[in-house]
């Protein structure tokens, strides 16, 4: 999804917003029954690409120049910081930081999160308040000892949560989140292991939500736009198609679905789990990033006079090792973080962002 950016005001920014005040501002606005995606996308703060710092000393450098920043630890969420995709905005999942970078620069920390970050959980996703200019408010999902839970924070501030007792597993806690509107955030949940209670109405578990209750404290129950999604679920909102679409793994496939009113539609699936972790739209291609396999994929985005997509081509093949999630840019860039540390065999390095634009679209260009 794309991103722009104001980071110089975030990094600066000591005080602490009033919540109080903010609460009683913060008022639900009318439901959207489908996830319209690009135009409300979440921003994230500018910062200037007109120069590149020179490599510093130590092991962390990286020859690679589509590295943008390397020596993070595990890695969750991603945005692109700038329209050119030199500057990153990604998440450390297991120390629960929100760190800006580019190429040969420092980590500048932009929010902080208490998190358990045992198994896949910790700093999930997180996204930046639509009124970001006149609140600095940032909107996470995150994972405490006790359960999931969206949460904000102001700048100088600690988390306010938001939605509360979302379960929380060993495994499959990772979701993902953004706004649709100026007052409805969607937000995707992995099933924690248990995919009865992604089916399960009950539960918060393994659904794709609609939160328009924004304020902390009040913990209002979401609507649930679709149930039943599997582990390691990302959100990716198409600004051609205005489409929304969820990839998951499930316990006999991985697979990319389209949202609509009538729930999750698959639109491709991989019976052979290369362990989808991410996915983006950039360009006419929706892309998706593999674990095991190692891999970029992408298929040409789906239209009304075009339904059916084509098997997936392989765009990115065992460069970085294991890959986490990814973003897009319309100019079709993309970046991308990855999961070594966790999930492949680590390098110096690791983790890494690295941009990357393919070499052509995937299979074949719509008529």
């Amino acid at each position: 999804m794309l991103f722009s950016v104001m980071m110089t005001a975030l990094l600066v920014a000591t005080g602490c917003t009033n919540f109080t005040e903010q609460d009683k501002q913060a008022q639900a606005g009318a439901f959207s029954s489908e996830p319209k995606g690009a135009p409300q996308t979440t921003t994230v703060p500018p910062q200037s690409t007109e120069t590149e710092s020179p490599p510093p000393p130590g092991p962390c450098v990286d020859p690679d120049p589509n590295v943008i920043t390397t020596c993070l630890a595990s890695t969750g969420d991603l945005v692109p910081g700038d329209a050119q995709g030199a500057t990153t905005v990604v998440a450390e999942r297991t120390t629960g930081k929100i760190i800006t970078a580019k190429r040969y620069s420092e980590h500048k920390v932009v929010a902080s999160f208490d998190v358990d970050g045992s198994g896949d959980g910790g700093l999930i996703a997180f996204a930046q308040s639509p009124t970001y200019e006149q609140d600095r408010l940032l909107y996470a999902l995150i994972t405490t000892p006790t359960d999931n839970r969206v949460v904000r924070i102001a700048p100088g501030d600690v988390a306010k949560p938001i939605l509360v007792g979302i379960p929380k597993g060993p495994m499959g806690n990772m979701g993902a989140m953004f706004f649709n509107s100026a007052n409805e955030l969607i937000v995707a949940t992995g099933n924690t292991g248990n995919p009865a209670a992604a089916t399960d109405p009950g539960s918060l578990a393994g659904k794709l939500l609609s939160i328009t209750s924004l304020t902390s404290g009040g913990n209002a129950r979401p609507k649930i736009l679709a149930s039943g999604l599997g582990s390691n679920v990302s959100l990716c909102a198409s600004a051609t198609t205005s489409s929304l679409y969820i990839a998951d793994r499930t316990a006999i496939e991985d697979r990319l679905s389209v949202y609509s009113k009538s729930g999750l539609k698959p639109i491709w699936t991989w019976p052979d789990k290369p362990q989808i972790a991410g996915c983006a739209v950039a360009g006419n291609a929706i892309y998706v990033t593999t674990t095991r396999t190692k891999h970029i994929e992408g298929i040409i985005e789906p239209t009304p006079s075009k339904p059916t997509v084509q098997k997936p081509n392989v765009v990115l093949k065992d460069q970085y090792g294991a890959l986490g999630r990814i973003a897009g840019l319309p100019n079709g860039l993309l970046q991308f973080a990855t999961v070594n540390k966790q999930y492949g065999k680590a390098v110096s390095t690791d983790e890494r962002v690295i941009r990357f634009m393919p070499s052509m679209s995937p299979l074949n260009e719509r008529d």
